[in-house]
């Protein structure tokens, strides 16, 4: 393992040094024609010139990240040829140049983008704007000063004087970080996802660049780039935070709690990228008005604040084809759908017989003392869709009216056989996941200073599963169902330009169902379990007048009916920026939530999707608890962006069953708690439209647990170690990237012999050691991804993109755990890999 650890090394450290390899321009003369070549593939245009006119002339290259009309203009000023327009071509010709020239300059931020749509105001009162390149000229002469400004950043004046030289000036814009309260940090690991003042991370997805392994927006997936985020077994419906398990965190759309986040039972996301204007995730210092949570929040909002144009979008990848339209249905009205389904249950092309064999693993277990293989084949019909509908509508200018529903499903249709020493035997299961949601709400502005908002909101969640052994001739039926309902009120005044104050009130209702029939032996158990809470929210906002100190204080107070419990969450956040570059932040909250997953099997519901949610009962089911606090500091400037976080977080209230243990403790039920602390580390460089970045994150994780012995021992989501790097670039609508992940592996438990031993009186089974006392090996991962966006005619684009995961092939072990083999007695070791080299591809047509 040590020379893999090194040939990671040497291969993050490549992103870093190689950006300073691809920035150095070649400092020689070159032949005019080959530079005209050059600049053709860059700018898709063709020359059209003389030979005589262009024979002889040797100059140094202009800079690649000039917009093609500064090129051309440098190329005339050492030349003395002329130049011509005409559609895609460009003439350069000899002749005569006219005095009169024009002042040309171009407008790029602080990383060398072109900054499209700058205003530049000339002579009093006139104005022009920049092209997409940032490009501009201006007729000579000049009076008076030149102001360029855009929304987001400082603007500047320049004077007539400072187009002294002979090629067009360069005008850098820098980002107006003061005066944009919420925002600290654009382009936080890519285009797309930035961290605000509040200490949330933003993705807008109509934003987003690129990252490695993914050609779309995809939420769930892209959060696990963020230091602190990971998913024990590579998918979005078991995301780790911070330690966390994943029933942890609080996933909503448009106000609606999910309780599935995932297709093809974690490898996809269950939310079409097309749909979302912006996610929030918070980490640590939670808003009050968010509860059920002891872990994270995803707030995923598509309700944009105006009517909007209308557009449209189809596509499709290797999985699935999707559908999107927003339609103008009047000046104050608009409706949006969006629907996506997979095609996995008429083409098998790579990418699912990839997926498939990941989730549908064959079950391949060795015997520790012989190594005989024991295959179990499996034939399966699979397929998922999802759908949104919203409708949004104004009345007048401060009313705002939303309407939207949302469903999942996944189905499966699962045979399964073996070949005995007499016979064939095959038996067949199936699954099917559902989701439906919907929600209503009212926005109402009555002043500048002051708004509210009413919303009501459902959801159910159904999982239904019948299993059929084949080892046993049994057939278990199983259901897990949930009903989500409330309604909330919210409030935000602001009392003066410093102070901000929110109130809120949160009713909600949840009710749980499990049933389970088995037929041999025959048996049948139906528990339902309904809870309704109460929640009173305040928070406090205050902005100093220099906009350097930032802070938010709130407290949440929840009242659960059924247990008579009341009891009060405080959150905390403070931000200090003494200048432009740094921020040191302090974050704290308390949490707390009633629903939660188990797992009583690891064969429920085919072993594929066994975690099933119930309620707390306050007696062997505890309401869980969190208390987390971190304290960052930040540094960003010329294109640097620096951050280390520090945390401590504890959780109380959970029990063995909701922790998947799959070793001695797996039919242990017992109370307990966990504690973490960690760091979080970020470096990233961007400049030009390369940019590169390196994160570690370290944390030391363990459970205690009323009567088990240790008292204390590492957490079965504990991943000490892990390390992302991804390396970027964007040219125009081009984008590539190339990214590492690396992560000790999840800790396990082994066990102390080869065969079965006496664990009680006339009981044989695994004697364990330790639990959680030894680790599998190491995660070393390499994804690739690239898209590129054509502008086939006005206001129609299409978007194509392709994606390699896990581009070596590499075989990581993500889970192992030990079993009893039925007829010999001896331990087989069960190990489930990751994923394996995996392309996609990408089409879409917007217009």
């Amino acid at each position: 393992m040590r020379l893999n650890i090194r040939h990671f090394l040497l291969f993050s450290c490549f992103f870093f040094f190689a950006a300073n390899s691809f920035g150095q321009d070649e400092k020689k003369s070159i032949e005019l024609k080959k530079i005209l070549d050059v600049i053709a593939l860059q700018h898709n245009v063709k020359f059209s010139y003389a030979e005589e006119d262009i024979f002889g002339h040797s100059i140094f290259p202009p800079a690649a990240t000039l917009p093609l009309k500064a090129k051309l203009i440098y190329i005339s000023n050492r030349t003395n040829l002329l130049y011509k327009e005409s559609g895609d071509y460009i003439i350069i010709y000899t002749g005569r140049k006219n005095d009169s020239k024009r002042l040309c300059a171009y407008v790029i931020d602080e990383y060398g983008q072109g900054i499209d749509n700058a205003v530049i105001q000339y002579a009093g009162d006139k104005k022009i704007v920049t092209g997409r390149d940032g490009y501009f000229e201006l007729q000579k002469p000049l009076n008076g000063n030149i102001i360029v400004g855009q929304m987001g950043f400082e603007s500047r004046i320049i004077k007539p004087q400072d187009f002294s030289g002979e090629d067009c000036k360069e005008i850098v814009l820098s980002l107006e970080m003061l005066e944009l309260k919420e925002v600290v940090t654009e382009r936080y690991l890519t285009t797309g996802i930035s961290k605000k003042k509040d200490g949330t991370f933003s993705i807008r997805p109509d934003k987003f660049g690129i990252l490695p392994g993914l050609i779309e927006p995809d939420v769930l997936l892209a959060m696990q780039q963020l230091p602190g985020i990971n998913s024990i077994d590579e998918t979005v419906s078991n995301i780790n935070v911070r330690g966390g398990a994943h029933d942890q965190n609080l996933f909503m759309w448009n106000g609606i709690r999910l309780f599935q986040t995932g297709h093809f039972f974690g490898l996809i996301s269950a939310l079409n990228p097309n749909l979302a204007h912006e996610i929030k995730i918070s980490k640590n210092g939670t808003s009050a008005f968010y509860g059920e949570s002891v872990s994270s929040a995803v707030d995923i909002s598509s309700r944009p604040a105006d009517i909007g144009k209308g557009t449209a979008s189809v596509g499709s990848n290797m999985i699935s084809t999707d559908f999107y339209t927003k339609v103008k249905a009047t000046e104050n009205a608009n409706f949006e759908i969006s629907a996506r389904r997979s095609f996995t249950d008429v083409i098998d092309l790579p990418t699912y017989s990839k997926y498939s064999k990941r989730i549908f693993q064959n079950t391949i277990v060795t015997e520790l003392n012989n190594s005989t293989d024991v295959n179990y084949k499996s034939d399966k019909e699979f397929y998922f869709y999802d759908f949104t509908g919203q409708y949004h509508q104004k009345i007048a200018d401060k009313n705002d009216i939303y309407v939207d529903v949302i469903g999942i499903n996944n189905r499966l249709d699962f045979t399964q056989g073996t070949i005995t020493e007499t016979n064939v035997v095959t038996e067949i299961s199936n699954l099917r996941q559902l989701t439906l949601g919907g929600t209503a709400a009212w926005r109402r502005k009555w002043s500048d200073r002051h708004s509210s908002e009413f919303g009501f909101y459902g959801s159910y969640y159904n999982v239904d599963g019948t299993n059929a052994s084949i080892e046993f001739n049994q057939v278990t039926k199983q259901e897990n169902k949930i009903l989500d309902a409330g309604f909330r009120l919210s409030d935000s005044y602001r009392l003066n330009p410093l102070f901000n104050l929110k109130t809120g009130y949160q009713y909600n209702e949840i009710g749980i169902k499990n049933s389970d029939r088995v037929n041999e032996p025959e048996y049948s158990r139906s528990v339902k379990e309904v809870l309704r809470t109460h929640a009173l929210i305040g928070e406090l906002e205050y902005d100093s007048e220099d906009r350097k100190l930032y802070s938010r204080a709130g407290i949440r107070g929840n009242y659960i009916e059924q247990f008579a419990m009341a009891y009060a969450e405080p959150r905390l956040q403070v931000t200090y920026m003494p200048d432009n570059a740094w921020q040191i932040e302090f974050l704290a909250e308390q949490k707390s939530q009633t629903a939660s997953q188990i797992v009583e099997l690891q064969g429920d519901f085919l072993g594929i999707e066994k975690r099933r949610w119930i309620l707390a009962n306050d007696k062997d089911i505890p309401v869980q608890r969190s208390r987390q606090a971190s304290v960052g500091v930040t540094f960003k400037d010329k294109g640097w962006l620096v951050s280390l976080e520090n945390f401590y977080k504890k959780v109380k209230g959970i029990t063995t069953y909701g922790q998947a243990f799959q070793d001695q403790l797996e039919l242990v039920q017992q109370q307990g708690s966990y504690t973490i602390v960690g760091t979080e580390f970020l470096v990233q460089k961007q400049f030009k439209g390369f940019y590169a970045w390196l994160s570690y994150t370290w944390n030391d994780n363990n459970y205690s647990f009323n009567g088990i012995t240790p008292d204390r021992f590492p957490s079965n989501f504990e991943i000490k170690h892990t390390v992302n790097s991804a390396a970027i670039y964007e040219w125009h609508n081009f984008k590539i990237a190339l990214g590492s992940k690396w992560y000790t592996g999840k800790p396990v438990t082994l066990p102390l012999n080869t065969a079965a031993a006496d664990i009680a009186p006339n009981a044989a089974g695994i004697a364990y050691a330790s639990p959680n006392s030894d680790n599998i090996g190491n995660f070393f991962q390499v994804n690739f991804s690239a898209s590129y966006t054509c502008k086939i005619r006005d206001k129609v684009r299409l978007q194509l993109g392709v994606s390699v995961l896990n581009i070596f092939n590499r075989r990581n072990i993500i889970n192992r755990y030990y079993r009893l083999n039925n007829t010999s007695d001896a331990i087989e070791v069960v190990n489930t890999y990751s994923i394996e080299r995996t392309p996609n591809a990408l089409i879409k047509l917007i217009f």
